[in-house]
């Protein structure tokens, strides 16, 4: 999938539509996972990420998969890896973006709503805890009435308001002032609001 990705890359540069000191990744649950992927595998080929309750550790992510998930975690460990034994876990390790987090050094925004059971708020708060102990730039944010999506229409205007801020920073561009953005939202600052410019204070 990785592969795939970067190749779509190297054909935009390679036929001048992009710029290669400007290339973000930014996605949702499994598009999270491929933004961290990148993250943690190509860094040098990203200028940013954004990852919105994205998976960080496959392992932990099958151990919280809800019960009424059962009927597909048979199917789901034939194409990502049983963790119930040595070799599945082995795979499942081998492609954990956490796996290389001493590659990460690009700066990313985190955000993930609190009620997600889908993919819990533990797989965003151990990449951020990772990312900070190495000393990378990271801004999470957190919606505590959000599930897996953000639902709100407040909640989406303040993500997507932080989200083109941080872009414009680390990949050129404008951002509008955040003004109202927040108002009616549930947003928290979980850390990093100082790297997005306006958020903090």
């Amino acid at each position: 999938m990785h592969d795939d990705l970067i190749d779509a890359v190297d054909w935009a540069v390679g036929r001048g539509i992009a710029d290669p000191k400007r290339v973000g990744f930014f996605g949702g649950s499994y598009g999270g996972y491929s933004a961290l992927t990148a993250a943690t595998r190509t860094p040098e080929g990203v200028a940013c990420i954004v990852d919105v309750f994205g998976i960080s550790n496959l392992i932990t992510f099958m151990a919280t998969i809800p019960p009424y998930w059962g009927p597909w975690f048979s199917i789901w460990k034939n194409r990502l890896g049983d963790p119930a034994t040595e070799a599945g876990r082995a795979f499942l390790t081998e492609r954990s973006p956490l796996t290389y987090i001493d590659r990460a050094v690009r700066p990313i925004l985190i955000a993930q709503g609190m009620q997600d059971v889908r993919v819990v708020a533990a797989e965003s708060e151990q990449m951020v805890a990772a990312l900070k102990k190495r000393g990378v730039p990271v801004t999470y944010i957190t919606f505590p009435d959000e599930g897996h999506g953000f639902a709100r229409p407040e909640n989406r205007m303040a993500f997507y308001a932080i989200t083109e801020s941080f872009l414009a920073k680390h990949l050129g561009g404008r951002a509008q002032l955040f003004g109202d953005d927040f108002k009616g939202s549930s947003l928290k600052v979980e850390t990093g609001g100082e790297l997005v410019p306006g958020l903090a204070g």
